[in-house]
């Protein structure tokens, strides 16, 4: 049993009215009349939730699996079996994760009139998330007294890399919507294309396909129609050090990481091509060889739920022994790491100089976006004009590092962190138009 604010407000109010009877005695009554007014009150809002137990039902239903970062939604369904109206104050037990300790749900419960209340979660770490019991606080139109019903649920829930990016992104890369989206559309550079089939012309198509023989025998225009060579192998390479670990609105670079290899991974296989994995930092995690099988993306989906950041340095040399050693013909590299200085770069340039010989290497690191806010501030006194100084050094040294790689022939992206899985769908897309994997 609970009291309500209402209870205390009466008995408030009754205490105020005795208080008030010692100077004036005329209020002693009335103070002795409301204080067995709301006695009585309180013995019938008793009786009438504990005489019997109200009958009230609530199920929580989930998807199946959490997508991270993105907000997942979560429906309690909830009814009144009972003969009166309740009022219902719903306090769902959320995984520890979430350190949310404000969380309630108010609603009016009309009998035998089923309701289904929703609301939303965004995970910002993989792993199982473990709900509680759903604790239903039920009242009477009095509302002085609550009952607190337990209705135990407990329940699991993986959160898996984002499937929802996965598959709004799969939509977004579909060629007759990309220009709406932000999914750029390559025009293709030469034929170096595998041949798909002949069919009539139509104004638009490229004049230097037609087929001249299959016109004649026709008598009508026929071309030529292409498509991008298929089974090409794309690896994802994610760095898991701890350079990965620095957090950007709640996810830490490597969480980034993986949601775009899954969401990269699902467009390698929509395109045809093969897509592996490989994971790195002191020492190699998972390795997965390039396929195109149906049970592919969905492996390459459990090793990235169970990778986890290691505290360690990365090892290029060790990566670049697992890659000669997993991967044997000429295949598109999509390393995912960060250089937080030109030093850091240094000390791996050579082992990516000489990956790039054998394989077509893309670096994909980060940009600092809280550095790139603190150089577009305003400035107010010396002290910021020091900061914002070496933010711009800084934001300068990170381009720079793009022209040292570019320099080298290695292909490289620089991204914000919200901006990586548009930017590297794009970038294998350019690469696959240009007929460089």
């Amino acid at each position: 049993m609970y009291l309500t604010n209402r209870f205390f407000w009466f008995f408030g109010i009754t205490a105020a009215l005795f208080a008030l009877a010692y100077p004036f005695g005329l209020l002693f009554p009335m103070a002795q009349t409301v204080f067995v007014a709301a006695s009585a009150l309180v013995l019938t809002d008793v009786a009438l939730l504990f005489w019997r137990k109200p009958k009230v039902s609530c199920e929580r239903q989930t998807n199946p699996v959490f997508s991270l970062s993105d907000p997942n939604p979560v429906w309690l369904n909830i009814e009144n079996q009972g003969a009166w109206r309740l009022n219902a104050t719903i306090m769902d037990e959320l995984p520890v994760q979430f350190q949310r300790r404000d969380f309630e749900i108010k609603l009016a419960l009309q009998p035998g009139s089923p309701r289904t209340v929703e609301y939303k979660l965004t995970p910002l770490t993989r792993g199982v998330y473990s709900f509680g019991n759903i604790n239903v606080f039920v009242s009477t139109r009095l509302g002085l007294v609550e009952r607190r019903l337990a209705l135990g649920q407990l329940q699991d829930v993986n959160v898996y890399p984002s499937i929802i990016q996965m598959k709004r992104y799969e939509l977004r890369a579909m060629r007759h919507i990309a220009h709406e989206t932000g999914i750029k559309k390559m025009r293709r550079i030469g034929h170096s294309y595998e041949f798909e089939q002949i069919k009539n012309y139509v104004p638009g198509d490229d004049y230097r396909s037609i087929n001249w023989k299959a016109a004649s025998r026709r008598a009508a225009l026929m071309v030529n129609q292409y498509e991008d060579e298929r089974s090409q192998q794309v690896y994802c390479i994610v760095d898991k050090s701890r350079a990965m670990k620095m957090p950007f609105e709640g996810l830490s670079l490597m969480d980034y990481a993986i949601n775009t290899a899954l969401a990269i991974s699902n467009i390698i296989l929509k395109k045809q091509d093969k897509a592996g994995l490989l994971t790195f930092s002191d020492v190699i995690g998972a390795t997965l060889k390039a396929e195109r099988d149906t049970g592919q993306l969905t492996r390459i989906l459990d090793a990235l739920y169970r990778e986890k950041e290691r505290p360690g340095e990365s090892n290029y040399e060790l990566l670049y022994e697992a890659v000669r050693r997993l991967i044997g013909a000429r295949s598109l590299l999509l390393l995912f790491t960060n250089f937080e200085s030109s030093y850091a770069l240094e000390r791996a340039l050579p082992t990516l100089r000489r990956l790039n010989r054998f394989h077509l290497l893309v670096v994909v690191f980060f940009e600092n976006t809280e550095i790139r806010r603190l150089a577009s501030e305003d400035v107010q006194k010396t002290a910021d004009i020091y900061r914002q100084t070496v933010a711009r050094q800084f934001l300068q040294e990170k381009k720079e590092m793009v022209q040292v790689l570019r320099q080298y022939g290695i292909q490289a992206i620089l991204t914000k962190p919200q901006d990586l899985t548009l930017n590297t769908i794009n970038k294998y897309l350019e690469l696959k138009s240009r007929g460089l994997i």
